[in-house]
């Protein structure tokens, strides 16, 4: 058992992972590479830069200078802070003082050192812009690797376990922990002025959480399960982003957070959960499809989990207007067909047009290398035929184009920096406007090796990577022994060979 008390089953895992590890976290996000419907869901030594420190106040984006040195080249206005850009913040929600209790790595800029309750602000107002000489210039034709130069009201803690969901361009970052315990700040960070702030929160905000899953809606996020310590969630909140408010529905079957099942006798994971609302869990995963969020496995602390349930979301945008939750949202336990994956958490799932993909995980005893579909229609599970094939748990897979981009993680043996690419299927060119079918003969997901440069992220796992503006972003995670706060980009408009499919269609 972890410091925080996670476990997949009633063996102990060590969240350092020096037995086995357990890192990973679904995350729920949209990317400008996914069709609408898609949603992509997910869950290191200390890396160092250097920083200038000064006590200075909250400032506001618009207040960041900016070099104007002579001969300095044009920077896209995709990369530039918001100083150079006019209404680059219309979205951002206002940042507000935060406090840090310990300093984390630095990563450049300046920083405030204490408010007046004698702790340390975590304020940062020049970020390092791309073309500063502590940042490598990146070669033209090949995805790079480069600590992103944030700057703003950083958050307090360094974090793992985490959850990051992109609206528009603004990346929202709730709850996780780091080796002291869990949190239940929301945290804002504008993927294009690379600014973080810290707006206030309404209405019924959740407890401090871990391990959980969260899903987008149109721009409400839905947040399910994790727990802290000992005690496993199975509750939903849901966040307008428009509003900034937290609702708490109420469903009949709701059971209170408990630490453990009480069938502790059940030898079927899928039978731990009551007939009517998914029990307690952790480290499982969710996707959005055809208005039903659908939850698979993850752990309840006495065992892992290959129960799969959905949450019929279609009706929630009128249940939030009538101020009526319970009658908008409903669980359904789902009863597929085939040969099952083994009970795992610490997966990733992704939704490439009507079929769940889940990649690796662990069952507290095994890291898992398989790749399942589960074909959303039919609900049919069928395992995929790798000719190479990777342990992972602890990772993040992100769609990008028409490769998951698999970074990260833990093999059993030691956490991971490296990016995994597997190739979705793509037999020739396509017009930009049409429809990839991938046949049973294509589903096969293939492991390919691409070039990548720059200055990696440390090896970790239970972080979180989303795709924005033709870049990947890496936001925190834990080694075994340290939590980060950092955020990491991998550009990927170098990459042009990356085939840019809007669309996938997978037969199982």
């Amino acid at each position: 058992m972890d410091n925080d008390g996670d476990t997949l089953s009633s063996l102990s895992i060590n969240d350092d992972v020096r037995t086995l590890a357990t890192t990973s976290l679904s995350q729920s996000h949209r990317s400008p590479y996914l069709h609408p419907t898609h949603q992509v869901t997910a869950s290191t030594s200390t890396f160092n830069t250097h920083s200038n420190t000064q006590p200075i106040p909250v400032p506001s984006s618009s207040q960041t200078p900016v070099p104007t040195a002579p001969g300095t080249p044009r920077i896209p206005a995709s990369r530039t802070p918001s100083s150079l850009r006019h209404a680059s913040n219309a979205a951002l929600p206002e940042a507000s003082h935060t406090t840090k209790r310990r300093p984390s790595s630095p990563s450049g800029g300046r920083e405030g050192k204490a408010n007046r309750s004698g702790r340390e602000q975590k304020i940062r107002t020049t970020p390092r812009l791309p073309h500063a000489h502590d940042v490598p210039i990146a070669p033209a034709t090949t995805m790079y690797w480069s600590r992103a130069p944030v700057h703003g009201a950083l958050p307090m803690h360094n974090t793992r376990a985490h959850t990051v969901t992109l609206v528009d361009h603004i990346a929202w970052m709730f709850g996780g922990c780091d080796d002291k315990g869990c949190w239940r700040d929301v945290y804002c960070f504008d993927t294009e002025t690379m600014h973080w702030s810290h707006p206030e929160m309404l209405g019924d905000i959740p407890p401090p959480c871990r391990a959980h899953t969260a899903t987008l809606v149109d721009r409400k996020i839905v947040v399910f399960g994790g727990g802290q310590g000992p005690v496993y969630y199975d509750t939903t909140y849901i966040l307008d982003t428009t509003t900034r408010r937290w609702y708490a529905p109420n469903f009949p079957a709701q059971s209170q957070p408990q630490k453990h099942i009480p069938d502790q006798q059940s030898q079927n994971p899928s039978q731990v959960s009551d007939p009517v609302h998914p029990a307690p869990r952790r480290a499982h995963t969710a996707v959005l499809y055809m208005g039903k969020i659908y939850i698979f496995g993850g752990g309840n602390g006495l065992t892992a989990l290959n129960d799969l349930w959905s949450l019929d979301v279609s009706r929630l945008d009128s249940s939030l207007r009538s101020g009526s939750t319970e009658s908008g949202l409903k669980w359904s336990l789902i009863k597929t067909h085939g040969d099952l994956p083994a009970p795992r958490g610490y997966h990733t799932a992704n939704l490439i047009g009507n079929v769940m993909v889940v990649v690796g995980g662990s069952d507290g005893r095994e890291c898992f290398s398989d790749v399942w579909c589960l074909n959303l229609d039919s609900l049919i599970w069928t395992r995929v035929n790798l000719t190479v094939s990777h342990r992972r748990l602890s990772h993040t897979a992100t769609q990008v184009g028409s490769y998951l981009f698999i970074v990260g993680g833990h093999d059993g043996n030691s956490y991971s920096s490296e990016i995994l690419f597997y190739n979705l299927g793509m037999p020739h060119a396509l017009p930009r406007n049409s429809v990839l079918l991938l046949t049973s003969r294509l589903v096969n997901l293939q492991y390919e090796p691409r070039a990548v440069r720059g200055s990696p992220p440390s090896p970790r796992g239970y972080h979180v990577t989303i795709v924005a503006d033709s870049r990947l972003f890496l936001f925190g995670g834990f080694n075994g022994h340290d939590v980060f706060d950092d955020v990491y980009t991998l550009d990927l408009a170098g990459a042009a060979y990356l085939p840019q499919v809007m669309s996938f269609r997978i037969e199982v």
